[in-house]
């Protein structure tokens, strides 16, 4: 993977173990030469990963509407910032820009970019490696859902290993850069679905 998208929170929570993660991970992504693709945004989760990033001389691109930029929220520092229409744009700049998805904690705005790159991927918009960093338990709700998602039938089994998850961003990378598409319900025959 030359570059992923990293997924996560604008904002920055009482608990500073969330910080370090971010910073944790933008710093493995540049020490192994990997790009980061990300919102644009210079707080919280967002602005940790691409400061730590930086620090250790990799590559960061930014993606944000222009409703953000004009709230100041834009990281201006960054080896490059693009500005978009709206967030529409912004993750499909995010699919075309990166060979993969990493999700560390965030709120709704990070959830609808998982929930998105994991349709894509199911339907075959993309062949991409989706990955869940479930660092501090933070997604264990998330991971039983889905479990819950596959046990109903509403996910099916060829698609339920679309979510890669780990606890390391580490294994996590490890496990992404292992990935092996699934069959998309675009190349499904009818009596498949």
């Amino acid at each position: 993977m030359r570059r992923v998208a990293v997924y996560c929170g604008s904002a920055t929570p009482a608990d500073p173990r969330y910080i370090t993660l971010a910073r944790e991970v933008g710093r493995t992504l540049a020490g192994r030469g990997i790009g980061v693709v990300y919102g644009g945004g210079r707080l919280g989760l967002m602005g940790a990963v691409a400061d730590a990033a930086l620090e250790a001389g990799g590559e960061v691109i930014g993606v944000i509407p222009e409703a953000l930029v004009g709230a100041e929220v834009a990281h201006r520092g960054l080896t490059e910032l693009r500005v978009v229409p709206g967030m529409h744009e912004r993750k499909r700049a995010f699919t075309d820009l990166s060979d993969g998805f990493v999700t560390i904690p965030g709120g709704t705005g990070t959830m609808d970019e998982l929930w998105e790159a994991m349709s894509w991927a199911q339907l075959g918009y993309h062949a991409k490696p989706v990955g869940l960093l479930n660092t501090l338990g933070f997604y264990d709700g998330l991971i039983a859902f889905v479990d819950h998602m596959a046990n109903v039938g509403f996910l099916r089994a060829q698609h339920r290993d679309i979510l890669i998850v780990d606890t390391a961003i580490d294994g996590l990378l490890a496990r992404m850069a292992a990935y092996r598409p699934h069959t998309t319900i675009l190349a499904m025959k009818t009596e498949d679905l």
